[in-house]
Protein backbone atom coordinates (compact mmCIF):
# COMPACT_ATOMS: atom_id res chain seq x y z
CA UNK A 1 0.00 0.00 0.00
CA UNK A 2 2.69 2.48 1.20
CA UNK A 3 6.19 2.23 -0.96
CA UNK A 4 7.53 4.42 1.27
CA UNK A 5 6.88 7.68 3.41
CA UNK A 6 8.89 10.74 3.22
CA UNK A 7 8.18 13.98 5.57
CA UNK A 8 9.92 15.44 8.83
CA UNK A 9 11.03 13.37 11.62
CA UNK A 10 9.04 14.60 14.37
CA UNK A 11 9.75 11.81 17.51
CA UNK A 12 11.84 9.36 18.60
CA UNK A 13 10.63 6.01 20.07
CA UNK A 14 12.35 2.82 21.64
CA UNK A 15 10.99 0.95 18.98
CA UNK A 16 9.38 3.47 16.08
CA UNK A 17 9.78 6.79 15.02
CA UNK A 18 6.99 9.49 13.61
CA UNK A 19 6.92 10.69 10.60
CA UNK A 20 4.90 13.86 9.10
CA UNK A 21 3.95 13.61 5.81
CA UNK A 22 1.58 15.67 4.71
CA UNK A 23 -0.30 17.15 7.80
CA UNK A 24 -0.24 12.82 8.65
CA UNK A 25 1.86 11.91 11.69
CA UNK A 26 2.44 8.06 10.64
CA UNK A 27 3.88 6.06 13.54
CA UNK A 28 6.26 3.63 11.53
CA UNK A 29 8.19 0.23 13.95
CA UNK A 30 11.67 -0.22 12.66
CA UNK A 31 14.99 -2.02 13.95
CA UNK A 32 16.83 0.46 16.97
CA UNK A 33 19.82 0.34 14.75
CA UNK A 34 17.43 1.97 12.09
CA UNK A 35 16.30 4.69 15.00
CA UNK A 36 19.46 5.55 15.67
CA UNK A 37 20.84 6.27 11.87
CA UNK A 38 17.40 8.03 10.66
CA UNK A 39 18.32 11.38 11.59
CA UNK A 40 17.71 14.21 13.87
CA UNK A 41 14.71 15.52 14.41
CA UNK A 42 12.79 18.15 11.77
CA UNK A 43 15.15 16.60 9.11
CA UNK A 44 13.66 15.36 5.83
CA UNK A 45 13.60 11.29 6.00
CA UNK A 46 12.46 8.61 3.56
CA UNK A 47 11.28 5.25 4.98
CA UNK A 48 10.75 2.19 3.22
CA UNK A 49 7.58 0.61 4.50
CA UNK A 50 5.89 -2.46 4.77
CA UNK A 51 2.20 -2.43 5.72
CA UNK A 52 1.30 -5.31 8.04
CA UNK A 53 -2.09 -6.44 8.32
CA UNK A 54 -3.34 -8.68 10.60
CA UNK A 55 -6.78 -9.50 12.26
CA UNK A 56 -6.50 -7.62 15.40
CA UNK A 57 -3.55 -5.27 14.33
CA UNK A 58 -2.30 -2.96 11.53
CA UNK A 59 0.73 -1.70 11.57
CA UNK A 60 3.67 0.14 9.24
CA UNK A 61 7.17 -1.04 9.78
CA UNK A 62 10.07 0.66 8.30
CA UNK A 63 13.26 0.09 7.07
CA UNK A 64 16.27 2.64 5.81
CA UNK A 65 17.30 0.60 2.41
CA UNK A 66 15.35 -1.27 -0.13
CA UNK A 67 17.56 -4.03 1.20
CA UNK A 68 16.36 -4.48 4.91
CA UNK A 69 12.90 -3.84 3.26
CA UNK A 70 13.01 -7.01 1.01
CA UNK A 71 14.98 -8.71 3.90
CA UNK A 72 11.71 -8.13 6.50
CA UNK A 73 9.29 -9.45 3.89
CA UNK A 74 11.35 -12.61 3.40
CA UNK A 75 11.72 -13.13 7.20
CA UNK A 76 7.90 -12.78 7.92
CA UNK A 77 7.48 -15.24 5.12
CA UNK A 78 9.33 -17.97 7.38
CA UNK A 79 6.71 -20.24 9.74
CA UNK A 80 7.71 -19.32 12.99
CA UNK A 81 9.03 -15.49 12.48
CA UNK A 82 6.61 -12.32 13.07
CA UNK A 83 7.41 -8.93 12.65
CA UNK A 84 8.60 -8.25 15.82
CA UNK A 85 11.41 -11.30 15.51
CA UNK A 86 12.29 -10.13 12.03
CA UNK A 87 12.72 -6.60 13.72
CA UNK A 88 14.91 -8.19 15.92
CA UNK A 89 17.37 -10.14 13.22
CA UNK A 90 17.10 -7.01 11.40
CA UNK A 91 19.01 -5.18 13.96
CA UNK A 92 21.55 -7.42 14.55
CA UNK A 93 22.54 -8.45 10.97
CA UNK A 94 22.96 -6.50 7.49
CA UNK A 95 21.15 -8.09 4.61
CA UNK A 96 23.95 -8.85 2.89
CA UNK A 97 25.33 -11.05 5.86
CA UNK A 98 22.06 -12.79 6.66
CA UNK A 99 21.81 -13.71 2.77
CA UNK A 100 25.60 -15.21 3.20
CA UNK A 101 24.93 -16.92 6.27
CA UNK A 102 21.57 -18.38 4.16
CA UNK A 103 23.28 -19.38 1.16
CA UNK A 104 26.65 -21.22 2.99
CA UNK A 105 24.34 -22.75 5.79
CA UNK A 106 26.61 -20.81 8.46
CA UNK A 107 23.31 -21.19 11.59
CA UNK A 108 26.02 -20.13 13.77
CA UNK A 109 25.82 -16.69 12.66
CA UNK A 110 22.48 -16.75 12.73
CA UNK A 111 22.00 -18.19 16.24
CA UNK A 112 24.26 -15.00 17.56
CA UNK A 113 21.04 -13.43 17.08
CA UNK A 114 19.13 -12.62 20.67
CA UNK A 115 15.97 -15.13 20.58
CA UNK A 116 17.14 -17.09 17.40
CA UNK A 117 18.29 -21.02 18.35
CA UNK A 118 19.71 -23.74 16.17
CA UNK A 119 16.58 -24.80 14.81
CA UNK A 120 15.12 -21.63 13.87
CA UNK A 121 18.20 -20.97 12.05
CA UNK A 122 18.01 -24.19 10.24
CA UNK A 123 14.40 -23.23 9.34
CA UNK A 124 15.12 -19.85 8.36
CA UNK A 125 18.09 -21.32 6.11
CA UNK A 126 15.90 -24.64 4.69
CA UNK A 127 12.94 -22.37 4.01
CA UNK A 128 14.77 -19.62 2.54
CA UNK A 129 16.75 -21.89 -0.05
CA UNK A 130 13.75 -23.84 -0.82
CA UNK A 131 12.03 -20.84 -1.86
CA UNK A 132 15.06 -19.37 -3.67
CA UNK A 133 15.63 -22.90 -5.36
CA UNK A 134 11.68 -22.92 -7.09
CA UNK A 135 11.95 -19.28 -8.18
CA UNK A 136 15.44 -20.40 -9.57
CA UNK A 137 13.52 -23.23 -11.40
CA UNK A 138 11.08 -20.95 -12.74
CA UNK A 139 13.39 -18.46 -14.54
CA UNK A 140 15.65 -20.91 -15.83
CA UNK A 141 12.48 -22.49 -17.61
CA UNK A 142 11.36 -18.61 -18.69
CA UNK A 143 15.00 -17.50 -19.79
CA UNK A 144 16.90 -18.76 -22.20
CA UNK A 145 19.88 -16.21 -22.30
CA UNK A 146 23.54 -16.57 -21.62
CA UNK A 147 24.52 -15.18 -18.85
CA UNK A 148 26.58 -12.00 -20.17
CA UNK A 149 29.64 -11.97 -17.34
CA UNK A 150 32.29 -14.73 -16.45
CA UNK A 151 30.75 -16.59 -13.31
CA UNK A 152 33.14 -17.69 -10.88
CA UNK A 153 32.83 -19.37 -7.37
CA UNK A 154 32.67 -16.12 -5.68
CA UNK A 155 30.76 -14.30 -7.94
CA UNK A 156 28.53 -17.06 -7.77
CA UNK A 157 27.81 -17.33 -4.63
CA UNK A 158 27.68 -13.48 -4.59
CA UNK A 159 24.64 -13.93 -7.08
CA UNK A 160 22.83 -16.37 -4.89
CA UNK A 161 22.85 -13.93 -2.04
CA UNK A 162 21.51 -11.08 -3.85
CA UNK A 163 18.51 -13.89 -5.26
CA UNK A 164 18.18 -14.46 -1.17
CA UNK A 165 16.97 -10.81 -0.82
CA UNK A 166 14.80 -10.58 -3.77
CA UNK A 167 16.64 -9.64 -7.22
CA UNK A 168 16.18 -11.59 -10.18
CA UNK A 169 19.29 -13.02 -11.74
CA UNK A 170 19.14 -10.74 -14.96
CA UNK A 171 19.38 -7.11 -12.75
CA UNK A 172 22.02 -8.72 -11.24
CA UNK A 173 23.96 -9.75 -13.39
CA UNK A 174 23.39 -6.08 -15.37
CA UNK A 175 24.82 -4.59 -11.99
CA UNK A 176 27.75 -6.63 -12.82
CA UNK A 177 28.73 -6.75 -16.19
CA UNK A 178 31.05 -3.60 -16.12
CA UNK A 179 32.46 -4.13 -12.83
CA UNK A 180 36.04 -5.53 -12.18
CA UNK A 181 34.95 -8.12 -9.60
CA UNK A 182 38.58 -10.26 -10.03
CA UNK A 183 40.42 -10.87 -6.34
CA UNK A 184 36.89 -9.47 -4.41
CA UNK A 185 35.64 -11.40 -1.96
CA UNK A 186 32.03 -13.40 -1.59
CA UNK A 187 31.12 -10.30 0.41
CA UNK A 188 32.73 -7.19 -1.51
CA UNK A 189 31.14 -8.50 -3.63
CA UNK A 190 27.92 -8.60 -2.50
CA UNK A 191 28.19 -5.27 -1.02
CA UNK A 192 28.92 -3.85 -4.86
CA UNK A 193 25.55 -5.31 -5.69
CA UNK A 194 23.61 -3.88 -3.17
CA UNK A 195 25.19 -0.24 -3.78
CA UNK A 196 24.55 -0.60 -7.46
CA UNK A 197 21.11 -2.52 -6.94
CA UNK A 198 19.62 0.17 -4.38
CA UNK A 199 20.29 3.12 -6.44
CA UNK A 200 16.67 4.77 -6.78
Amino acid sequence: MFAYIKGSLEMKLSDAVIVEASGVGYKIFMPQNAIDKCGNIGDIVKIHTHYHVREDNISLYGFLTNEELRMFELLIGVSGIGAKSALTILANVAPHEFALAVITNNDAKLTKIPGIGKKTAARMILELKDKMKMELEEKEGEETESSSIDVGENINEAISALLVLGYNRKEIEKAFEKENLDNLSVEDIIRKGLAILGRD
